[in-house]
């Protein structure tokens, strides 16, 4: 069994993590980790997990071989420095420390349909953002084809579990409940990650990608609108997205319009892709907890791992 230590364990993140975890046929979840909730039991957080035994507790480090690190974007790195990690363990960072090239160190960047061959010869792994991995997936094949446009635009909408537990004057529920708003347009934080994962793919450097990001009134969910002009046909582009895709199973090409419903509770992204003319449009569907978050997280440990890429991770979306 693989030992799993959880750091930074009261979030929204962290539960949907211990949720696929307890579940995994190959883990053993020994620590979860708070600062904030220590020795308390854990269902006293996460409502769902009531029945568990499991309190919050320091991690023994010599006593696992994989630290996930839920601790929220710019901490991972000084509890890294402020405890020394084993080095045979493995780390998957949830945040944002180590995902841009500038700041990786050691760390890969783990979006598996474009480097499953490195994440699974490597110890340290930075996950990739939710609305990052939306984006990426839905533009992977045409830039490893070297046929990304290079003017393309975005219009994303994501549920309000993308913006953390702790709720603020723009995601409280009285400010999002039946409410739609923009954030960040031009200048998401996503952006520098997106733009240096489609060079690695092949893209050129100069891709000029216009985002709009949307919080949306959902609590889970994102959708990705993107749209750029190719004169390349439609079944042409269809079979390039296929083709891409063959071999990787939480990627699905649909031949008619999808909805959030068909992912939310998945590691899926479902991707379609229509066109008028030379204007095509790409949808890309995650949920932003799982494909675009711990789902991921558990799909890049297994990897490391070498063991099936699927494993604890066969879920079927909450459809009705």
């Amino acid at each position: 069994m693989i030992k799993v230590g959880i750091a930074g364990g009261a979030g929204y993140t962290a539960g949907e993590l211990i949720r696929l975890l307890v579940n995994h046929p190959e883990v053993e979840l020994k620590y979860v980790q708070s600062e904030s909730h220590k020795g308390e039991a854990i269902g006293k957080v996460h409502g769902d997990l009531l029945w568990s035994t499991m309190r919050f507790s320091e991690i023994d480090f010599n006593d696992i071989d994989i630290l996930f690190l839920c601790m929220g974007h710019g901490v991972s790195a000084q509890f890294l420095s402020d405890n020394p990690i084993p080095e045979r363990v493995k780390i998957i960072d949830l945040g944002n420390d180590f995902r841009l090239a500038a700041d990786a160190g050691s760390f890969i960047y783990g979006l598996p349909e474009l480097s499953r061959t490195k994440i699974s010869s490597c110890d340290r792994i930075a996950n990739p953002g939710c609305f990052a991995t939306s984006i990426e997936l839905g533009l992977l094949p045409l830039a490893a084809a070297g046929v990304l446009p290079k003017e393309i635009d975005v219009f994303g909408v994501t549920g309000s579990t993308g913006a953390g537990q702790k709720p603020t004057t723009d995601t409280h529920f009285s400010n999002r409940s039946a409410n739609l708003s923009n954030y960040k347009v031009f200048t998401h934080q996503h952006l520098a990650e997106i733009g240096e994962t489609l060079v690695h793919a092949g893209a050129p450097s100069d891709v000029d990608l216009a985002f709009v990001p949307v919080r949306g009134c959902h609590t889970r969910g994102i959708i990705s609108d993107i749209v750029f002009r190719t004169e390349k046909p439609l079944e042409q582009l269809v079979k390039l997205y296929e083709d891409y895709y063959a071999t990787h199973p939480f990627v699905q090409i649909s031949d008619t319009p999808i909805y959030l419903k068909q992912v939310v509770n998945t590691n899926f992204c479902f991707l379609h892709i229509q066109k008028e003319g030379s204007k095509t449009l790409v949808t890309s569907i995650i949920d932003n907890l799982l494909k675009g978050a711990s789902g991921q997280a558990v799909q890049n440990m297994n990897l490391m791992c070498g063991i099936e890429e699927s494993a604890g991770l066969r879920l079927k979306a909450n459809y009705f």
